[in-house]
């Protein structure tokens, strides 16, 4: 028999390989009919687009395989399969996990194949109708190239006992690899999970027999996989969630160490282990290992107590504050509880021989499991940032010990490797990469960040000098593609080999792949955000997953480079001539635009920041930290609507403070000028001080081959031409909410407390959002006044509802960022807003937004998206600019490559 190692490999749009250092799979179970009523409500009622939403909340909150059934009799179970994967494979953020196809009728699970964009698996397949069909199913799944679920289910029905379990699942495993030569590592045990608990006695050995059927096929059968559905076990006391979440978490502890790597599991109701009140814990753990045969009436009369109780708050229960040291800080880093931090991790300095064997000891712990339940899905962003500052606070405190310990025996400590991070030259956005810092920590890796705007060669000489073993780079504006792009040449041209994480807004896969990797032999890693960070740091450091995973990502950029070669005539563009006689109709002859009540420039030097409050767009602050849904819904949400509502409260309460204490000033500064269009530009009758009019926005057209009923636009489209004989008017805006919030933010750094630096951050830049939205709507009501009656709500703001667009340089419908100089030149952005730009032309302060003012009825926003050499040559030769320049300000819209 091979016992060599053998790992799972499956896909989405990307891998995801199953290795001993994941511990569980998180399967989730909301986009499967027969476990979530709301998804079965949203399937019957033909609300799918709600239901993709199920699906992207289930990705967001630590999902890495989706299980997707629509096993109902009121729904055509086929179709609607169909549909729902159709649909999910056109969305990046959920289409890049794998899926397991669930369903009773094999019909549907081969629709539900034929759909998939990568490796699935396939739930399930049995031997409940004899061999024969057993293996023409397995053959039928190996040649789609899934893995299998395998029920323990045979001729005569469900295994309930150990015996009956492993002998299916050893005859199974028989006929799967030595008959159908399905690989070892596809092949997904179920050994059934039943009701415990039940008052029938038979009943009372299921779970013990499950988990000892998971000991005996994990150490008899290789390579295999365990996995069920958890919520069956305590079916018995459903309407009490206290009681039956502890069931789960306590059947869960001791399966997972008899060998069960996987499982539908609703993560986010999960109670934690050692967190659950010991007397519960007890009376659980009696009935699930079967110790005393009143263990079920035990735990009935126990449960009375938590009926109707969602359980009490952890942060208002002191009763942990009896516990020993250990378990104290151990509680306090997971609940992320500061109040205590300094006294308890003093006395565990009394405590231990040295004071960093309290870092590497009880607080290491601690984030341990910090991590593990992040890495869970079963903690959010907010909660590990609020676990940093507990240890942040501690090690500070333990610094001048640590030091002092250090001048004796010159011992620094163990960590999991130095990754030196920085947002790169010209840009000046932090918030996404200060949050992979803070999670990175968290998992014991020493963290040098350099800041903003750092230049490549002071990234690579601190990552010599630090002796670093990873580099990542961040970046959230254009510009900073080119210039990761930069770093990359510069470690190849200088001979380092540690690889490079990419990370940031507007990178991507594709980008990384090419654009980045090609230029640095050494590897090369795109992040998608936090939660992918640390799994991909330590695949990098660890001397068993390097190979296999630098091999697996080298191969998925290989296939990406491909694709690209190999894209088409189906994609070409079409000329630039053909765009422009394809351009949106104005309908001059019969449209007269509207004059502006008070044209020129005006200046709000103190905007009252409490006027923004009501036009707030929280959804994108939530995204921030990676807690997925919309704003309100997002509180109430089943998987994250606690971490999300006491990330809500946090935030309204500095609101109150900001506000109250004046700790930001909001400036803004918009003009309304005469102007006309020529071709793609828009000649404004206005200049920057000092200087004479007039001043040409320059503007990129779309080339896509489109019906002729429909335009190729261009936002100069949206202004009249000169030829036309009308007279139009455009708009300019600069506004920042930042001013100010440099000492605020010192102040939270000097106290270690990253959550509150970036819960400011997130907070500025929604009231920036705000500011542009507010000032925009008395723009179209008062100073322009095209639409005096305007009375929208703030749902309607934020969905656009109103006349006219604000697109801003460097967004999909004007991406060159260099047109911000001459925005900011004609309002004099710097004098009447206090803003200025970098040489990457991103904005200080980082609270900023700014734009244009369109007001077209009919004007629209789209996505200019690639364009060709012969536009980008037009467009240089308009600003008077070099073609290199101009490549270089379009790098990720170019259709061709300027190599």
């Amino acid at each position: 028999m091979n016992t060599a190692v053998r790992h799972t490999r499956l896909s989405g749009l990307e891998p995801l390989v199953i290795t001993p250092e994941l511990l569980f799979v998180n399967v989730g179970e909301r986009t499967n009919v027969t476990g979530s009523a709301k998804f079965k409500k949203l399937i019957k009622e033909d609300r799918f687009d709600e239901a993709v939403e199920v699906a992207r909340q289930q990705v967001a909150n630590g999902a890495q395989i989706l299980d997707v059934n629509m096993d109902e009799g009121m729904i055509d179970s086929e179709k609607a399969m169909v549909r729902f994967l159709t649909l999910i494979a056109s969305e990046p953020d959920i289409a890049r996990i794998p899926v397991m196809v669930d369903s009773s009728k094999w019909s549907v699970i081969e629709a539900g194949l034929k759909c998939l964009q990568g490796k699935g698996v396939v739930n399930s397949i049995s031997m409940k109708e004899g061999e024969d069909a057993f293996i023409e199913q397995a053959r039928t799944v190996l040649r789609y190239g899934a893995a299998a679920v395998v029920m323990a289910f045979d001729e005569q029905g469900q295994a309930d006992t150990c015996k009956r379990k492993v002998e299916i699942c050893t005859r199974a495993y028989r006929i799967l690899v030595d008959e159908v030569g399905f690989p070892p590592e596809d092949i997904i045990f179920d050994p059934n999970i039943f009701a415990i608990a039940t008052g029938m006695e038979e009943h009372n050995n299921y779970a013990v027999d499950f988990i000892e059927a998971a000991r005996i096929i994990r150490k008899t059968l290789p390579h295999c996989h365990i996995s069920g559905g958890v919520s069956n076990v305590s079916f018995s006391f459903r309407g009490n969630e206290v009681v039956r979440q502890a069931i789960h978490s306590v059947f869960l502890y001791h399966a997972i160490k008899a060998g069960m790597d996987m499982g539908i599991v609703n993560a986010g109701a999960m109670s934690i282990y050692d967190e659950l009140d010991p007397e519960l814990r007890e009376y659980v753990e009696d009935v699930v290992l079967n110790r005393r045969p009143d263990a079920t009436e035990r735990l009935l009369t126990l449960a009375e107590r938590y009926k109707g109780s969602k359980g009490k708050s952890q942060a208002e229960d002191l009763s942990w504050r009896e516990k020993d040291v250990r378990a104290r800080l151990s509680h306090a880093l997971v609940h992320g509880i500061d109040q205590y931090v300094v006294e308890d991790t003093e006395e565990a300095r009394q405590q231990a021989t040295r004071p960093l064997d309290v870092i590497e000891g009880p607080l290491m712990d601690g984030m341990n499991v910090v991590g593990d339940l992040f890495g869970a899905g079963k903690m959010f962003l907010p909660q590990v940032v609020k676990s940093a500052r507990v240890m942040k606070k501690a090690v500070a405190y333990l610094l001048p010990f640590i030091e002092a310990e250090k001048e004796k025996t010159g011992d620094t400590g163990k960590s999991n490797g130095k990754i030196v991070m920085a947002t790169v030259k010209g840009d000046v956005h932090d918030i996404g990469k200060n949050i992979v810092g803070v999670v990175l920590a968290c998992n014991n890796f020493d963290v040098v960040d350099l800041g903003v705007m750092v230049p490549a060669q002071k990234i690579l000489d601190t990552a010599v000098a630090e002796n670093a073993d990873i580099i990542g780079v961040s970046g959230l504006i254009t510009p900073s593609l080119e210039e990761m792009g930069n770093v990359a040449r510069e470690m190849q041209r200088q001979g380092l080999t540690i690889p490079l994480l990419i990370g940031g807004a507007t990178t991507s896969r594709a980008h990384t792949a090419l654009k980045i990797d090609p230029f640095y032999k050494s590897p090369t890693v795109w992040v998608k955000d936090a939660s992918r960070a640390v799994g991909v740091a330590q695949s990098l450091i660890s001397s068993e997953l390097r190979d296999a995973f630098v091999a697996a990502n080298d191969a998925d950029y290989a296939e990406i480079r491909e694709r690209h070669r190999n894209r088409g005539d189906a994609k070409r563009l079409v000329s630039l001539d053909k765009a422009r006689a394809q351009r949106f109709d104005g309908g001059w002859d019969d449209y007269a635009p509207p004059e502006p009540k008070k044209t020129g420039i005006t200046v709000f030097d103190d905007y009252p920041l409490q006027d923004l409050l009501e036009v707030i767009d929280w959804t994108p602050f939530f995204q921030a930290w990676e807690l997925a849904g919309k704003f309100p819904a997002i509180l109430e949400d089943e998987v994250v609507g606690q971490s999300a509502s006491e990330l809500y409260r946090d935030a309204r309460a500095m609101l109150d403070k900001i506000i109250a204490e004046k700790w930001l000033t909001a400036k803004a500064v918009f003009g309304l000028w005469p102007a006309n269009s020529t071709g793609d530009d828009v000649v404004v009758d206005a200049a920057p001080a000092g200087e004479t009019g007039p001043t040409t926005l320059h503007f990129l057209r779309q080339q896509v081959d489109k019906p002729v009923e429909r335009p190729d636009f261009c936002l100069a489209d949206f202004i009249a031409p000169k030829d036309s004989g009308r007279q139009d008017w455009i708009g300019a805006f600069a506004v920042t909410a930042g001013i100010g919030i440099e000492p605020h933010l010192e102040r939270f750094r000097a106290d270690h407390d990253d959550y509150n630096a970036i819960l400011l951050k997130a907070l500025a830049d929604r009231l920036a959002e705000a500011l542009a939205e507010h000032l925009h709507r008395r723009v179209r009501k008062e100073f322009w006044g095209f639409d005096p009656d305007e009375s929208l709500d703030n749902a309607e703001l934020i969905a656009e509802k109103y006349r006219g667009i604000r697109p801003a340089p460097g967004y999909p419908a004007c991406p060159e960022h260099s047109e911000k100089r001459t925005l900011f030149a004609l309002l004099d952005a710097g004098n009447n807003a206090g803003m200025t730009l970098t040489d990457g032309f991103a904005m200080l302060p980082t609270a900023a937004v700014s734009g244009y003012y369109f007001s077209h009825p009919k004007s629209q926003y789209f996505v200019v998206g690639r364009v060709s050499k012969e536009q980008v040559a037009d467009y240089a030769k308009r600003k008077g600019a070099s073609l290199q320049q101009a490549e270089r300000w379009l790098a990720s819209n170019l259709d061709y490559d300027p190599e």
